[in-house]
């Protein structure tokens, strides 16, 4: 059987995603049976003949009258590819096949840029691979035949998600990527290759120079720390991989995880990075990117506030600690609080800083609940845009006395250390917090630090903490920032009390 040769007509197909056919840039309406949707997605992407014997067992069981069947559906199928002038159905009693000469096919394209591009490929082509790649191959089209047109389907999908590696592969090792675009191309080549990533980081180990900076970091601070740093993997109870960093030698003081942190930049963060310089001093310090953001997987089905601490005893676990103070800050305070009451053997002291015990859904008003719920669509439709004013929701209520240079790289940051749909998802998550039945619990010896014009979280509810938490001591801090930065006043008063507070109690 001779397929046609006739003019090449305007006509697309996706594979990626839903099956798609388009003309003239317009959506072709498709059949409604899955089997005949199903049917032409495997003539496409095969691309060559098949007997009508083998597409009538491919797609209907033998007392549905397949040949019928398989009739049925190639009439429709022609009134959506064929033209009068052009056929693409291509047919004869014994097989049939799809004519896709000239035809632009999503899969084909993809897997010819990057097989004819090799290592060539800028950064712009290779992140346009990686967002249709990044969609299943003939979503939805599971089911619709016998057991070897899954087969074939879960292969082509194989092929793609290869494909898919070798481009995250090749933007998380671009060398003409900035570092913070660098470390999300990093996390998604890791998450969908975890072995293959691991074996590339040991086989091309990181030279005496640190990662590049955010724009307006000061790096230089952090520098010998950053180098320092040991990062690792554990796996938490739901086998949710955490990601965990060591800095520093002397006892171990843990930080809990908090609202979108991620182990690699946090270092060189305006914002972060002299605060963990300060607390590592004399010290190693322990931190993790809790699931859902930073290092840690992403794609997790439980985003809640027990596997928040599930994450936490499982790197406690995998370092083997014994024994050590406790680090949280605003939602990790509620995390390391109930940690304590589970461990008090482990905990020696609790550092608590901006910290709630319950949930904005616990005491909030009607306007504040539709406030939240607002800012929660925002951040599923805008999180991901190139646009801050989304995130900027946040940014400002987090320190709305910081300078343009923290605002601007917070910004930033928080776009690259979660997904929009995560972000949304720990909004409702830390709504849900409620530890005040736990405060009477805890035995470590507790300081509770809040800024007393704290714009994201007010100051009564860090009184509440100490006044719960049996001998807590509370330290007001002067500021609005609910993240302190270095050039207030208040971080230096931050900063000393809680040296006070470990040399007091020997921990």
């Amino acid at each position: 059987m001779s397929l046609s040769s006739a003019n090449v007509d305007d006509l697309q197909i996706s594979l990626l995603g839903e099956l798609r056919v388009t003309r003239n840039g317009a959506d072709v309406p498709l059949p409604a049976s899955r089997k005949a949707r199903a049917l032409l997605a495997f003539l496409v992407e095969t691309g060559r003949p098949h007997r009508r014997e083998r597409l009538c067992e491919l797609f209907w069981d033998v007392p549905d009258d397949p040949k019928a069947a398989l009739r049925w559906s190639l009439s429709k199928l022609r009134k959506v590819v064929d033209l009068p002038e052009r056929t693409r159905i291509v047919a004869d009693r014994e097989r049939v096949a799809f004519d896709a000469n000239g035809l632009l096919i999503d899969i084909r394209e993809v897997h010819q840029t990057i097989a004819n591009g090799g290592d060539t490929l800028g950064v712009d082509a290779l992140e346009v691979l990686a967002t249709q790649l990044g969609a299943v191959l003939l979503d939805g089209l599971d089911g619709a035949g016998d057991t070897a047109f899954t087969a074939w389907l879960e292969a082509v999908r194989h092929d793609a998600q290869l494909a898919r590696v070798t481009v995250l592969k090749r933007l998380a090792t671009h060398p003409d990527l900035p570092a913070l675009a660098t470390a999300k191309w990093l996390h998604l080549w890791r998450d969908a290759d975890p072995e293959g990533a691991a074996a590339f980081a040991q086989n091309h180990p990181a030279d005496d120079t640190p990662p590049k900076a955010p724009a307006g970091a000061r790096a230089a601070c952090q520098t010998d720390a950053l180098r320092d740093q040991h990062i690792g993997f554990c796996d938490a109870r739901d086998g949710s991989k955490i990601a965990y960093a060591t800095v520093g030698s002397g006892p171990p003081l843990l930080k809990a995880a908090n609202w979108l942190t991620h182990l690699e930049f946090d270092w060189t963060s305006p914002i972060w990075g002299k605060c963990f310089t300060e607390i590592a001093r004399g010290r190693t310090l322990i931190r993790y990117d809790e699931r859902g953001c930073g290092l840690s997987d992403w794609t997790v089905d439980d985003l809640g506030f027990d596997a928040f601490v599930d994450d936490l005893e499982a790197v406690v676990n995998a370092l083997g600690l014994e024994r050590f103070p406790l680090l949280g800050i605003s939602q990790g305070a509620a995390v390391s609080i109930e940690y304590a009451a589970r461990h008090p053997s482990k905990v020696s002291g609790l550092v608590l800083i901006g910290g709630y015990a319950s949930g904005w859904r616990h005491h909030a008003s009607p306007e504040e609940h539709a406030r939240r719920e607002a800012v929660r669509t925002l951040t599923e439709v805008g999180w991901g845009t190139d646009n801050p004013a989304y995130r900027h929701i946040f940014s400002q209520t987090f320190m709305p006395d910081a300078g343009a240079e923290e605002l601007n790289w917070f910004d930033d940051f928080q776009r690259l250390t979660t997904s929009p749909s995560n972000a949304a998802r720990f909004q409702d998550a830390f709504g849900d917090i409620d530890v005040r039945d736990r405060l009477r619990d805890v035995q470590a010896p507790t300081i509770v630090l809040h800024s007393k014009d704290d714009q994201r979280i007010p100051v009564e509810e860090g009184v509440m903490l100490a006044s719960q938490i049996p001998e807590a001591r509370f330290v007001p801090l002067n500021s609005r920032n609910h993240v302190l930065v270095d050039y207030e006043p208040a971080w230096q008063t931050c900063m000393g009390a809680i040296r006070e507070f470990l040399v007091e109690h020997g921990i």
